[in-house]
């Protein structure tokens, strides 16, 4: 059994860690959040001792240092934009670290964090749950044994609505967020690279604050995205059962359905990163580099080959901006 301590346990990812803690057999000892909204920990560990200043997070942390509860893995749920000062305080402080995505938001962040897991001999791993998907997983394995030469034609799809918090929130800055494709979509460029290759080429159509599409041209596709947080842009079809989400990927015309299986996806990434095989920073070195360079590209407009729902009729911001 590990110990492990949680950083951000009031926030919306955090019950996933929760489980997959528990679910692997193992004792979460300690937690933090500037929020005390955590009733969350009564189903799982009860016992855990729960701080709101980060001060005496650390103090207790450091208290159990040289005894048999001394934490072994450091989890950490917080805001995109704390991931690396986190990351930096486990490696420091004798901690392996699991983080969830995006693990930094700029590419020379990552490269950093590399160069202390060298130097303190700790490791950082990120959660990069779609690579455990078993459809995903499959499709990989039959790209890879289809014709080797193939470009495959993908559109992908992506609007989940959010509400006027968001733009009021840490999300809705650019700075702490890393943007929209940041926030939601980087699990999904992931994904398409991990299957497809990496990208060779990246093309923004349109870019606002409520959505970004555009074209990247991966060593095995040609992908044209179209990611929202607007209501306005969900497709006729989604409206109409109620759904306040849409994802959709077509591959040659083809959708590809991975809309079920994601429940056990943490738990399955806890158990690789605890027998060895889990992923470590590194490998999110690809999607890191394709979200920024998307948050920094000047968008070209409806040029060339774009997604069909670029054309929608873009937005006001809400708050004027």
């Amino acid at each position: 059994m590990k110990n492990f301590a949680l950083i951000g346990v009031a926030g919306y990812i955090a019950p996933r860690h929760l489980t997959a803690i528990h679910d692997t057999g193992n004792n979460l000892e300690v937690a933090y959040d500037k929020f005390d909204s955590v009733g969350r920990l009564d189903s799982s560990f009860p016992d855990a001792s729960f701080f709101t200043e980060q001060e005496l997070f650390e103090r207790h942390i450091s208290k159990l240092r040289n005894t048999e509860n001394h934490i072994q893995y450091l989890s950490i749920c917080t805001p995109n934009f704390t991931h690396d000062s986190f990351i930096r305080y486990g490696l420091e402080h004798g901690m392996d670290v699991i983080c969830e995505k995006p693990v930094v938001l700029n590419p020379w962040n990552l490269e950093d964090l590399e160069r202390l897991e060298k130097e303190t001999g700790h490791k950082a791993f990120t959660i990069l749950q779609l690579r455990l998907h078993d459809s995903i997983v499959a499709l990989k394995k039959k790209i890879e044994e289809g014709p080797k030469d193939k470009i495959y034609d993908v559109d992908l799809t992506y609007i989940t609505s959010r509400g006027l918090w968001y733009y009021a929130s840490w999300k809705g800055d650019e700075a702490k967020s890393g943007g929209l494709a940041t926030n939601i979509g980087i699990h999904l460029y992931d994904m398409l690279q991990w299957i497809f290759g990496p990208v060779q080429n990246s093309i923004v159509h349109v870019k606002t604050h409520d959505r970004v599409a555009g074209l990247l041209e991966l060593k095995r596709a040609r992908v044209r995205y179209f990611l929202s947080i607007n209501a306005a842009t969900l497709p006729a079809n989604a409206v109409q059962g109620e759904k306040k989400t849409y994802r959709s990927v077509t591959i040659d015309g083809s959708e590809f359905e991975f809309s079920k299986g994601f429940t056990e996806l943490h738990t399955k990434s806890y158990k690789n990163i605890l027998n060895g095989s889990g992923f470590r920073i590194g490998e999110a070195k690809n999607c890191i580099q394709t979200v920024y360079d998307i948050r920094h590209a000047e968008p070209i407009g409806l040029k060339g080959d774009y997604h069909p729902l670029a054309k929608l009729p873009l937005a006001e911001h809400p708050f004027g901006w």
